[in-house]
């Protein structure tokens, strides 16, 4: 009843366990004090930050103002030219129309059309004698 051996050893199974070593690092302890440094640090410089910010705003607002009224002064000179350049558009056009080529002759010279007839204002004596 001896069983028969088997001579091959057992072979382990298809499952293979590894062994995964990890580095152990020694756990971060943050102080309270190393925290109230690092914000009180950051505020710090957001602070100067925005000190500089401020006082570059404080310096260009002159600038700024001197602009704006240059830039209103050359508002107010082109809508002036615009007006004025809507007129002579206007003068162009009617010195070249023929319909007014007579009314714009007599306009710009001394000469008279023949069939216009010069009226003579005359203060009457009737007036003078109240």
């Amino acid at each position: 009843m001896n069983a028969i051996r088997s001579s091959r050893p057992n072979l382990p199974t298809s499952e293979h366990h590894r062994k995964v070593t990890r580095i152990k690092r020694p756990p971060r302890y943050h102080t309270q004090g190393a925290i109230v440094g690092e914000t009180t640090a950051k505020l710090l410089v957001n602070l100067i930050l925005c000190g500089a910010a401020f006082t570059g705003l404080i310096k260009l607002w002159p600038y700024h103002s001197s602009q704006q009224t240059k830039l209103r002064e050359v508002r107010a000179e082109v809508k002036l030219t615009e007006e004025r350049v809507e007129r002579l558009k206007k003068d162009f056009s009617r010195s070249f129309d023929p319909k007014q080529a007579k009314s714009v002759m007599q306009e710009q010279s001394y000469r008279v059309d023949p069939d216009h007839l010069h009226v003579v204002w005359q203060e009457s004596e009737i007036a003078d004698e109240y």
